[in-house]
């Protein structure tokens, strides 16, 4: 496998929802010797506008951002029979981050309001009547650990905060300042992920053990690089251009290419999801 290049480029942390004209894509993953082999490319958002940040609910459903005719709503994919619907109802503001509760249907998602307002909110699954989950505090983004347990990032300033929320309790705590946008929960573990920006202005990815609350550093992302996906619970993926690089944590310490985008005419990956059997992954990207 070769060995990543990546380009210096400028590190911008950013704070608010970019609109950009993105797509939300679906392949078929199969291992291969050069890493990993991407089939049966499909746009699933085909849509004008912003189209971003996708979660899979099931093996055959993903959520994502999409754009509803100017508003920026709560997209559904049913990948058998190829339908999407519109999860929420309207509001006043716009849907991002959409994912599912762990034990339920219903739907979380971070709602910017034009006023500037930003929040976390659930979405019954049923009717798509939303109400907020903690007042007054401004999420940027978030991932379930478990139906108690929230790991998000909070506007702070001009920076974003690593906290738990604990939804039983109501309660914030700050971990971390000046985190990253990207947070998951590591597959078939007891673990979270986050990133924090580091002396250079780049940002490392650590590992959260959430019995003790331990971080552990894995590694520095490349260059420019703020999304990233753990395909299972030691391997990495992170997309740079319309190629797909890998870090595997059991092997050697550095980001190796393991697929390439190019033949299906997408450029500029930026963040990823990969299903529950780790089977598909969702990868959004633009058109060239």
């Amino acid at each position: 496998m070769k060995k990543i290049l990546f380009l210096l480029t400028l590190f911008t942390l950013q704070l608010s929802f970019a609109q950009q004209n993105t797509e939300v894509y679906i392949f078929d993953i199969s291992p291969s010797y050069s890493g990993m082999e991407l089939l049966n490319a499909r746009n699933v958002s085909n849509n004008e506008g912003y189209d971003n940040q996708p979660s899979f609910i099931s093996n055959e459903t993903l959520v994502f951002a999409g754009n509803n005719n100017g508003q920026t709503d709560i997209s559904e994919y049913n990948l058998n029979s190829k339908i999407k619907t519109w999860v929420n109802q309207e509001t006043e503001g716009g849907e991002y981050s959409p994912q599912k509760f762990p034990s339920s249907n219903d739907i979380a998602a971070v709602r910017l309001d034009k006023d500037g307002k930003q929040r976390l909110y659930r979405y019954d699954s049923e009717t798509g009547k939303s109400s907020e989950i903690i007042e007054d505090l401004e999420v940027a983004y978030f991932s379930f650990y478990n139906d108690e347990l929230i790991l998000a990032t909070v506007l702070a300033d001009d920076k974003l905060d690593l906290v738990m929320i604990n939804l039983t309790t109501k309660a914030v705590d700050t971990l971390f300042r000046n985190a990253g946008r990207t947070l998951q929960r590591i597959p078939k573990s007891d673990y979270m992920s986050y990133s924090l920006v580091n002396d250079e202005g780049n940002l490392d990815i650590y590992m959260l053990e959430m019995n003790i609350l331990g971080s552990y550093f894995v590694s520095e992302l490349p260059i420019g690089i703020q999304d990233y996906v753990w395909i299972n619970d030691t391997q990495i993926l992170v997309g740079s251009g319309n190629k797909l690089y890998m870090y595997d944590t059991l092997g050697e310490p550095e980001w190796n290419r393991v697929a390439s985008l190019e033949d299906y005419g997408i450029k500029n990956i930026t963040r990823m999801a990969i299903s529950p059997n780790g089977k598909k992954i969702a990868i959004v990207a633009e058109e060239k």
